[in-house]
């Protein structure tokens, strides 16, 4: 079985033979405790032939519970879709997070979606887990609907890193604070930037660094402005470069932007779909007076880029030879 992305209950698949293994959450970020969680439920739905189910929310609960304090997401739902079959195999429930949602008590969430539509064997869910009316579906009252619609409940505890509890919220703060291998290795996984290839000024293709600009969520974290090493998904093709994100000084408009310059291409892709993973932060954003000086530094920029290219792939050809000693 792969991953099927379902949207909308309504659109769930009932099958009243099988019963199911779900969890559910926002599993922003999809990071190592995230990972945890959905471990077990893959190891809990081999073993008891139960289909395996995580039911997820759109947009974040945040947006409609406390709209002033909407996190900006790690991962938005078309990176979701991207990551999530990198560790669990089996339907994904988007769920629109409505008003009508929003009303449900626990009590009345569990009974409708989790018990009879999708007819849960067991629920497994983080440490921290809370839903429903007033978040009143914590673990406790979990465990309290589990005994009385008759499916188990097993919590997962947190996954720690440098002794502290990895969560979506502690690596938005990384990110925030310019601790962006720190944020990576609590992710577990690259750091996506999803959007269309969008028209820019034409400056970089000027300057003889052509660029593609990224049209991303409003709703995204976007790492701390400057100049990052990078590799970029389009379509089939994956290219190393280097990317730029925040405020070009020499674009009127003054907004952030994300573009990258991907090295050995140069192809008309305006319109297509691009994922863009900064991986090493370079230097900072800063102003220059002239063009000339720009590109002066945008040529000691690729020259730094494809050393720590060059650095990572030989940190890579040496771990991959070890691994094939040991074997």
């Amino acid at each position: 079985m792969s991953v099927n992305f379902i949207r909308g209950i309504e659109n769930y698949p009932v099958n009243k033979d099988r019963q199911t293994i779900v969890t559910i959450g926002t599993y922003d970020g999809i990071h190592l405790g995230h990972q945890e969680i959905l471990k077990l439920v893959m190891s809990e739905s081999k073993k008891s032939g139960c289909e395996a189910a995580l039911v997820t929310f759109h947009p974040h609960p945040k947006v409609l519970v406390a709209p002033e304090h909407i996190p900006l997401l790690l991962t938005s739902l078309e990176e979701k879709t991207k990551f999530i079959p990198d560790f669990f195999d089996g339907n994904v429930l988007i769920m629109n997070f409505s008003e009508e949602l929003q009303s449900l008590t626990a009590s009345e969430f569990v009974q409708s979606i989790i018990v009879e539509k999708l007819k849960a064997k067991k629920l497994i869910v983080g440490y921290d887990h809370a839903f429903g009316k007033d978040r009143s579906g914590n673990i406790d009252e979990l465990k309290r609907l589990g005994e009385k619609f008759k499916f188990d409940v097993e919590v997962v505890g947190p996954v720690h890193y440098k002794e502290k509890a990895v969560s979506s919220s502690r690596i938005r703060k990384a990110i925030l604070k310019n601790d962006y291998q720190e944020a990576l290795k609590m992710l577990g996984h690259h750091y996506a930037i999803y959007g269309k290839v969008e028209r820019g000024l034409g400056l970089g293709r000027k300057l003889g660094y052509p660029t593609a600009n990224v049209c991303y969520s409003m709703r995204k974290l976007l790492p701390v402005e400057g100049v990052y090493a990078c590799w970029a998904e389009i379509g089939d093709e994956v290219k190393n470069g280097m990317m730029f994100i925040g405020k070009n000084h020499f674009n009127p408009q003054q907004r952030i932007t994300v573009e990258a310059n991907l090295f050995d291409f140069d192809k008309d892709i305006y319109d297509q779909d691009i994922i863009v993973y900064p991986t090493h932060f370079v230097r900072e954003n800063r102003k220059f007076e002239s063009t000339d000086l720009l590109v002066e530094q945008i040529k000691k920029d690729k020259l730094n880029v494809m050393n720590i290219l060059k650095q990572e792939k030989e940190n890579d050809d040496e771990q991959r030879a070890k691994s094939s000693t040991h074997q």
